[in-house]
């Protein structure tokens, strides 16, 4: 007798529901399986180092003035890591660059904004004024409550860069063929810890390095530098 039309034998009861359950412990076990070895056990197992940043020592006493008209000093910047660069508003070539780089600093930084200020220093204070600083600050879009530009007289101004931060800046006289002052400074950025001292000099040019001067500024929020000896 044929038993072609017989009925296939039942399933046991939810026999149907196993599979999916199976297939998704599968592919998990399979994601951990990745994981664990690459990512989880190096990360516990062999944590990056810690960055080893220099400490080319304090910046000396002074007195400039901002864009918004306040003064600012050395104590200004104490109990906050700061990042310097240097422009001047007339400036048509690496001044435009380096200030939109130090927004994106502004913007990849702003979960900490109570901690990590900013500072743009005039090579150029003759010209820029305070009015003339606001104005430029506005362009670049500033938090004034963490990127001031500031000015003050050239002899303040050079004592602070060339004395203080090791940057050299000079008025060759005359302008470029653009008509710009022709006014050469550097294109370094410079890290300052919580005591106003200098950890570090960036090549802006190189954006890996201003990703490295971000790395290092939220390494010093997390391990501030402890009082100097015999304090």
């Amino acid at each position: 007798m044929s038993t072609s039309g017989a009925p296939a034998p039942a399933r046991p009861p939810g026999a149907r529901r196993v599979r999916g359950p199976v297939l998704f412990l599968g592919l998990v076990a399979v994601i951990l399986a990745i994981i664990i070895p690459t990512v989880f056990v190096p990360t516990v197992l062999f944590p990056p180092a810690e960055p080893r940043l220099d400490d080319h020592g304090p910046l000396p006493p002074f007195a400039l003035t901002d864009h918004t008209g306040a003064e600012l000093t050395r104590a200004s910047l104490e109990g906050q890591v700061t990042i310097v660069n240097f422009i001047f508003t007339r400036c048509d070539t690496i001044c435009p660059v380096t200030s939109m780089k130090m927004r994106t600093v502004q913007e990849k930084t702003a979960d900490l904004a109570g901690r990590i200020k900013l500072l743009s220093i005039s090579v150029d204070p003759a010209h820029d004024t305070v009015p003339v600083l606001a104005a430029y600050a506005a362009r670049f879009g500033a938090d004034p409550g963490r990127w001031r530009f500031v000015r003050g007289d050239i002899a303040a101004v050079r004592d602070l860069v060339e004395r203080g931060l090791a940057i050299g800046f000079d008025d060759l006289g005359g302008t470029t063929a653009s008509g710009a002052p022709n006014i050469t400074h550097s294109g370094h950025f410079v890290l300052l810890d919580q005591r106003a001292h200098i950890r570090g000099y960036y090549d802006s040019d190189d954006w890996p390095r201003i990703e490295r001067l971000m790395k290092h500024a939220r390494f010093l929020v997390r391990r501030p530098p402890g009082p100097p000896p015999g304090s």
